[in-house]
């Protein structure tokens, strides 16, 4: 019985090992790379995002969110991974990911209308002179455990400048 009890728990301690190494000492999961800049300066990313709006006729995507963030990270995936996306993106966006963990950029999150309100990832869409078109709630773009890429490229298609 003693020989069970022992390798229970050696079993449950190898698979709170494993659990740790999946996920931060407090709880939290680990990204696997870090997608923002957490030294940058959101208000001075936005500038240089708006000259370049400006000049190609685009539009900005501002992805308002924190490293330690898994819904963050699986946006940006999807953006990355998705064919169709990553082409919206590439031809009608340019995309800033303003890092605001523990109050980094508040007052960028505070001038576009706290979009962080709905939790993380927040979106904000700018145009090209730096008006605040659009806030969305990245959650009702989620659809289970993922954001669904058609509800994601029809966001992006609905605030694509008219122009292009």
């Amino acid at each position: 019985m003693k020989t069970r009890v022992a390798a229970w728990v050696g079993v449950c301690v190898l698979l709170a090992g494993l659990a740790l190494s999946a996920h931060g000492a407090d709880g939290s999961a680990t990204a696997p790379r870090p997608i923002y800049d957490e030294k940058a300066d959101g208000s001075q990313q936005i500038v240089v995002a708006l000259e370049t709006a400006k000049k190609e006729n685009k539009r900005v995507l501002l992805q308002f969110g924190a490293n330690w963030c898994i819904w963050c990270h699986r946006l940006h995936s999807l953006c990355e991974t998705n064919s169709e996306i990553s082409a919206k993106l590439r031809d009608a966006y340019i995309v800033v990911l303003v890092d605001v963990n523990k109050g980094h950029n508040k007052e960028v999150d505070t001038r576009y209308g706290t979009p962080t309100h709905f939790g993380l990832p927040a979106l904000a869409v700018l145009d090209a002179d730096g008006k605040l078109l659009v806030t969305q709630d990245s959650g009702k773009l989620e659809e289970g455990d993922h954001h669904d890429p058609k509800k994601v490229l029809a966001f992006l298609n609905e605030w694509t400048a008219k122009k292009l």
